[in-house]
């Protein structure tokens, strides 16, 4: 017979969240940075994500019908978490049909195209924002200044019947953007002593990038994502960012901005952490979010865009298969598949 002591001292098995649950907590975690972006941006914010989301319902259904799969996946909440994700991604009031065409990317072709949820190599939102980028760079990088974008705007949207001249008369470069076709003659501290956007701009992307990271604490204290590829992604910018700097103070972007004017906090908690492309084990994670944040900082340096964290995400997908023969242990992976034989 056990005495108490012997009792208490057992392991106790702790009930794991369902993938539903989890995918539904990081949607309400993306809350308060939907909500700073509509306070700035308007109501195309909402425009997008919920058009986004119908898309990636719908798709995911049709997909489902086709393969000849009952329909009980869509009660995950992936695809619509998917769509969140991506009509975050992209600027507000977004024309319909550039928002369904990433999320057949998304959805069609880097999910089921794999196999389905927990077999795509590939986060699905990065794969939709990157075909857009790369096929329509112009509704893709330009972001409206702030000021709200009331429903006349959001019927050009839905007719489909935005037009480039519309999106331009509205729009302004972002932070980063601006930055990075600054005139070769211009130094980074001559750039900052007079900016060519107004302080508005600068404050908006200030308080979406505070707001995205009050989401990621939300998944921290939630131990829905795990700290490791956060704090390796920031890590390695922060690292990065102030060794260019401190070499080279007339041309590289400073700290602050590589932070706080851009997708970095959206990306390092909503986007790298996405539990299917990443690395499994914590060294893995480690390794995985500090080459998230280097390929951020030399595409943002060297390369032709601005951002770079979906391609710097991409990228890290791919290292992921050689990162878990390398630093999964052994144990671990014996463990993992006693733990998948069982009943």
């Amino acid at each position: 017979m056990l005495h108490a002591s012997q009792v208490d001292d057992r392991p106790r098995l702790t009930k794991m969240p369902s993938t539903g649950g989890i995918m539904r907590w990081v949607i309400i975690a993306t809350l308060p940075g939907l909500a700073t972006m509509t306070f700035f941006f308007g109501l195309g914010v909402v425009s997008n994500v919920v058009l986004a989301a119908a898309f990636g319902l719908g798709l995911e259904a049709l997909v489902l019908r086709l393969r000849h799969r009952n329909l009980r996946p869509l009660n995950d909440a992936s695809a619509l978490l998917t769509g969140v994700l991506l009509g975050a991604s992209l600027p507000p009031a977004s024309p319909w049909w550039l928002i369904g065409i990433g999320m057949v990317a998304a959805i069609v072709v880097a999910k089921h195209l794999y196999g389905g949820l927990g077999n795509n190599p590939f986060n699905p939102a990065m794969v939709g924002y990157a075909l857009l980028l790369v096929s329509f760079p112009t509704y893709m990088t330009l972001w409206p200044t702030p000021q709200p974008l009331w429903p006349d705007t959001l019927v050009s949207q839905i007719m489909g019947s935005t037009s480039l001249e519309q999106i331009d008369s509205l729009s302004g470069a972002t932070p980063l953007d601006a930055f990075k076709h600054k005139a070769e003659e211009v130094s980074a501290s001559q750039f900052w002593a007079n900016p060519p956007l107004p302080r508005a701009t600068l404050t908006a992307w200030e308080w979406i990038s505070a707001a995205w990271a009050v989401g990621g604490a939300m998944l921290l204290a939630k131990r829905l994502i795990s700290w490791h590829i956060p704090v390796a992604m920031l890590g390695s910018m922060t690292a990065a960012a102030a060794l260019l700097y401190l070499f080279n103070p007339d041309e590289a972007a400073s700290l602050w901005l590589h932070l706080f004017t851009g997708a970095t906090l959206f990306g390092a908690f909503f986007i790298a952490t996405d539990p299917v492309s990443a690395a499994t084990s914590q060294r893995g994670k480690l390794i995985y979010g500090a080459g998230i944040g280097l390929l951020v900082i030399v595409i943002r340096t060297w390369g032709g865009y601005p951002d770079a964290v979906a391609f710097a995400v991409l990228l890290m997908n791919l290292c992921v298969p050689l990162l878990d023969i390398y630093t999964v242990p052994a144990t671990t992976e014996s463990q993992a598949a006693t733990g998948r034989a069982q009943p």
